[in-house]
């Protein structure tokens, strides 16, 4: 990859290299209107309720369906590493020897293993992002970086963002803000939009839910609010049941959020209920999901928060 921890491009903004995961085209959640939404790899936060566990490690991972083998052995012959092995009928696949290089992918008749990680150029995502161009234009809409943590590769980021500029669509960027606010701020300058996503005020209970305190997200958020010229910016708040919802922790949030509402950058708050979309993955990477079982809040709840906010100024939407 062409750039890890700095900012600069010394290279042409086509060719930067980044790493992605996937490439989701008719997306309407992820800013206005019909978007294209890129994510990208390696995320600094750890939250417990990840939808996305593929995209929390920089490096690629390697996903499994056992439903899907077929136990045709393909795997196990394109292995080096002792990864695959077919023992009593059975596919055991040991990640401790997995040195996660697909090789063991092509072979695969069914698509039992997958992989998550590809190493693209800024000026292959715009292509893909500009292949749907006519629905942008018709709705409002145009491209979301998202992840895992866009900030993680910030000139990455940058040359994807610089280069759909020069194209004329619209950008958002999905973050959670933990990042040193000087290699965030060109990007920020960047992007029409951000997407800023808020897990709980309170810098402890952050820290229990996602491994790291709310310190430098507050503060970042901050510095984004009083830029000069800067982008416009919409709060994300998800509401985790037996995380963030308590009502001390609600309260909270309504109340910072209504201290900074009539800044004219924020222009937007949108609540995201909590969903078990994502327990499969879990499994299918090889990672322990520590909230399986937990129920999604109730309409009538979500409603419920919805008002409550609202009542304090702050025009809360669903997501």
């Amino acid at each position: 990859m062409s750039q890890t921890g700095t900012i600069a491009v010394t290279t042409p903004l086509t060719t930067v290299t980044g790493r992605i995961f996937d490439v989701q085209t008719f997306s309407i959640h992820d800013g206005p209107g019909i978007r294209t939404t890129v994510f990208l790899k390696g995320c600094p936060l750890r939250c417990l309720w990840c939808h996305n566990p593929e995209s929390i490690e920089s490096r690629r991972d390697v996903g499994f369906f056992p439903a899907k083998c077929l136990l045709c052995g393909q795997c196990v012959a394109a292995c080096e590493h002792g990864g695959h092995e077919i023992l009593d009928g059975v596919h055991a696949y040991d990640r401790r020897n997995c040195v996660r290089c697909g090789a063991c992918i092509p072979g695969c008749p069914t698509g039992a293993l997958e992989v998550a990680g590809k190493d693209v150029t800024a000026g292959w995502v715009v292509e893909e992002v500009e292949k749907d161009r006519m629905f942008y234009e018709r709705s409002g809409g145009g491209m979301t970086l998202s992840g895992g943590e866009p900030l993680l590769q910030p000139g990455f980021s940058l040359a994807i963002l610089s280069l759909a500029k020069e194209r004329g669509l619209h950008t958002a960027l999905d973050t959670c803000g933990h990042y040193p606010w000087a290699m965030a701020e060109p990007i920020f300058r960047a992007v029409d939009l951000v997407l800023y996503d808020l897990k709980a005020v309170d810098s402890a209970l952050h820290e229990s839910l996602t491994g790291v305190p709310n310190d430098l997200i507050l503060g970042n958020l901050d510095h984004l609010l009083a830029m000069n010229g800067g982008p416009a910016v919409w709060l994300r708040l998800p509401l985790i049941p037996g995380c963030n919802d308590s009502e001390d922790a609600i309260g909270e949030m309504i109340e910072f959020c209504a201290g900074m509402w009539g800044n004219p950058r924020l222009q937007g708050a949108t609540i995201m209920p909590y969903h078990r979309l994502a327990e499969s993955k879990y499994e299918r990477f090889g990672r322990e999901y520590t909230l399986t079982g937990l129920m999604p809040p109730s309409d009538e709840y979500v409603n419920e928060v919805t008002a409550r906010f609202n009542e304090r100024g702050v025009p809360l939407r669903r997501e």
